[in-house]
């Protein structure tokens, strides 16, 4: 592999039953990644301890859970020594009425928490499960500088991608969660014109920001949106098959990531 490449892991994983399945999944899929020889597996929106949906029934947020379920998953990270980006939530005093905040929490190959990109625009349909965070960062992991953003943040909110952008990021990572809703369309090729716009903005965000734009969902029956990978070109790298549970691996070219368009944006983001 060239020295301007990294390897990424998307994990497409199942929505789990319970919290202790989402950990258990989480901990398999970072192994894996590691013996595929990745730098970093990326998992979906909230997936532990599972996102809450309103047709699926998840436990009251359980801050003793979470820390136990970091510290195993950190632990999980250190041994396969693949960095991972966990889509999780967080109990934050004081926060929306003791809401649960979404959230990813980033472990670096030695296991250790990095710390957390909360989820800052929430879907409207959210604001009663969810609490908002209020700030952005980035994150680096070896060669590799990225940032995250939050399933409906990097769907209508372009700005995001191109913060984590303009401060260095070559790869923003989106984990995401959405399911099969009756009577929707159900695609079989990425990008149909009959389908939402969601994956078209996946291509979108790389393109307008010059750069990778990695995008993961869980693998359901009828998944109306797939994990992704778009070129700073705004093309399609690589896709998982829609409801295929796996880890779609991909590597990436860093220098091809150069910014170039978010940092001629003048608006100062």
């Amino acid at each position: 592999m060239r020295s301007d490449t990294v390897r990424i892991a998307l994990a497409c994983v199942p929505y789990p039953d319970t919290p202790a399945m989402s950990v258990a999944i989480t901990c398999d899929a970072i192994a894996e990644a590691g013996a595929a020889g990745a730098l970093v597996v990326c998992f979906p929106e909230c997936y532990v301890p599972g996102y809450r949906a309103p047709h699926l029934p998840v436990p009251p947020a359980d801050a003793a859970f979470l820390a136990t379920a970091w510290r195993d998953i950190g632990a999980a990270a250190a041994k396969a020594g693949v960095a991972v980006v966990l889509g999780t939530e967080r109990v934050v005093p004081d926060v929306a009425d003791g809401l649960p905040v979404a959230t990813v929490a980033v472990f670096d190959t030695t296991g250790a928490l990095m710390g957390f990109q909360d989820k800052v625009q929430l879907d409207p349909s959210e604001d009663p499960v969810y609490g908002h965070g209020n700030e952005r960062r980035v994150f680096t992991v070896g060669p590799l500088t990225f940032g995250v953003v939050i399933c409906h943040e990097g769907w209508r909110y372009p700005e995001t991608v191109r913060w984590a952008v303009r401060r260095g990021a070559q790869v923003v990572f989106h984990p995401n969660f959405a399911w099969a809703e009756a009577g929707a369309f159900r695609p079989t090729s990425f990008a149909d014109p009959a389908n939402t716009f969601h994956e078209k903005a996946i291509l979108c965000r790389a393109a307008e920001n010059t750069c990778w734009f990695a995008s993961v969902n869980c693998a359901s029956a009828g998944a109306p949106i797939a994990s992704a990978i778009a070129r700073p070109d705004g093309t399609l790298h690589a896709w998982q098959p829609y409801g295929e549970a796996g880890l779609l691996i991909a590597d990436c070219d860093l220098s091809l990531a150069t910014g170039l368009l978010a940092q001629r944006c003048r608006t100062g983001l």
